[in-house]
């Protein structure tokens, strides 16, 4: 085990930090009706179960493996961030997620907030929130190279921030996708928190280190290992 402390905590946003509320399925149902997969039978009930089993990952690079067309895969996706960002101002945060992040920020541990969504629709998520200051930097896949369940985003967070080694990055989010970035990133915790998408045990077979109820007990994790 490592003796340096954690000095990054690398966040998901929907389902980790930010309540979904079913957000990001309304969306993908009208991105599915845009790209033409009919509304009822197999094709649409098969892709809902995909969207569902990805969750976390970038948002083009789930409809390029659901469409098999690029021009399609680009239309849903321009569908699916103008349907999330109109979705956006009902968001809300988990509860006690800005009073985590604030805990951690003045322990001296950085944050990021990170997602699969694009810029503009993170942008949009943050200014419903009110939280465009709350964290030292905040990511897309876009500006890291690559989207879950790749390391980018989290190794381009440690990189920015100067932070010095993976070891000192904890990595917090909801889906198998988050579990694999993070390890993937070779960060010394990766947590699951149960708010969102997927359950304990899909969290635990991805590799989970730790499991939380949410962000305010991982921040607790965070802070006991700090002092």
């Amino acid at each position: 085990m490592s003796e340096n402390p954690i000095k990054l905590a690398v966040l998901d946003m929907a389902g980790t930090t930010v309540a979904d509320g079913g957000l990001v399925l309304r969306a993908f149902d009208a991105a599915a009706t845009a790209a033409g997969i009919p509304a009822g039978g197999p094709e649409r009930a098969e892709a809902t179960q995909y969207v569902l089993d990805t969750m976390g990952q970038s948002k083009i690079t789930v409809f390029r493996a659901l469409l098999d067309d690029e021009d399609r895969a680009q239309l849903a996706n321009r569908s699916f961030e103008a349907a999330y960002e109109e979705f956006a101002a009902e968001a809300t945060p988990i509860p006690g997620a800005a009073e985590a992040i604030t805990r951690l920020r003045e322990a001296g541990i950085k944050v990021a907030l990170t997602t699969g969504f694009s810029r503009g629709t993170q942008d949009r998520l943050l200014d419903a929130l009110g939280w465009r200051e709350i964290a030292e930097l905040t990511l897309c896949p876009a500006e890291a190279g690559r989207g879950r369940p790749y390391p980018d985003m989290v190794l381009t967070a440690l990189l920015r921030l100067e932070i010095d080694a993976v070891d000192q990055v904890a990595v917090l989010g909801d889906t198998a996708s988050d579990i694999t970035t993070g390890l993937a990133a070779g960060a010394r915790i990766v947590a699951g928190a149960l708010t969102g998408a997927h359950e304990e045990d899909l969290l635990r077979d991805a590799g989970a280190t730790h499991i939380v109820p949410s962000v305010v007990e991982f921040a607790d994790l965070l802070l006991a290992q700090h002092t």
